[in-house]
């Protein structure tokens, strides 16, 4: 079950007419910290986003199961079930049983995989598997949305990026 704040942060930015997304990234903040704070463990980062997006779609956030393609049929089908069951308003009780049993599993798993070093890392990997017109696309859109002074913001910080890089080279 989703914290309160962690719920009422998802609907303000939902309010705020943000992406589904964006609002389930809360989720996703959530699991981080319940992994750092070790309340569980996950067995990479991945996990811990997996997590926050499956309670994200069963808390009602609407955020759609992945296409076809994009994710392993299991995963599609668990997403689906999730996003089903955030979209019907029927609160059936989960078992105390599996939810003991996963928990369980969870406590086994190392803390390390969510550290600062071990997110960044996996950012990384992830910016590198999208194509430079993926890249460009996302670059266009944050023209769009970011207004006057973000966008001021953004080109400072992409000057000290390539003048940290010329230093490297």
């Amino acid at each position: 079950m989703p914290d309160k704040e962690t719920m009422e942060r998802a609907e303000e930015d939902l309010r705020e007419g943000k992406s589904p997304k964006t609002a389930a990234g809360e989720f996703v903040h959530e699991e981080i910290e319940h992994v750092r704070e070790g309340k569980h463990g996950v067995r990479s980062p991945q996990q811990a986003i997996a997590i926050g997006l499956s309670k994200a779609r069963r808390a009602g956030i609407p955020v759609p199961p992945p296409e076809k393609g994009k994710a392993s049929a299991s995963t599609r089908t668990k997403a689906e079930r999730d996003y089903e069951k955030g979209q019907s308003h029927t609160s059936k009780k989960p078992s105390q049983r599996a939810s003991r049993a996963r928990e369980e599993v969870l406590e086994r798993e190392p803390r390390s995989t969510v550290s600062h070093s071990a997110l960044s890392k996996a950012t990384r990997t992830a910016a590198q598997k999208r194509s430079s017109q993926d890249r460009h696309e996302a670059a266009v859109k944050a023209v769009r949305t970011k207004g006057k002074a973000g966008l001021r913001k953004e080109a400072q910080k992409a000057a000290r990026t390539r003048a940290s890089h010329r230093k490297t080279a």
